[in-house]
């Protein structure tokens, strides 16, 4: 069954150490974006950005940064942009 609508199913586990799935709901084949952001808002890591068709969708991240080096402990923010939706949420990575 396809989802009806978009939906952000936050990340599991939260908190996480050292890895977490993102999760979210695409009704149609579109493009996603999904970023992780620190505390003030800078990009940490471009998870994914790329076509996925309809249906149930996850990405991991790993608690790296783009260069591969392993963030500080905290609360980290991440944004699933599609064509048609944005939504936000939040993660708590401990160590």
């Amino acid at each position: 069954d396809l989802p009806a609508v978009f939906a952000l199913r936050g990340n599991h586990p939260n908190p996480f150490n050292p890895s977490t799935i993102i999760g979210f709901d695409l009704p149609r084949a579109t493009h996603v974006r999904v970023d992780v952001f620190d505390v003030a808002g800078r990009l940490v890591k471009t998870l994914l950005d790329e076509n996925r068709p309809a249906g149930a969708c996850s990405v991991p991240w790993d608690g790296t940064d783009e260069r591969g080096y392993r963030v500080a402990a905290g609360v980290y923010s991440y944004r699933v942009v599609t064509d048609t939706n944005t939504a936000t949420d939040q993660m708590l990575l401990v160590k």
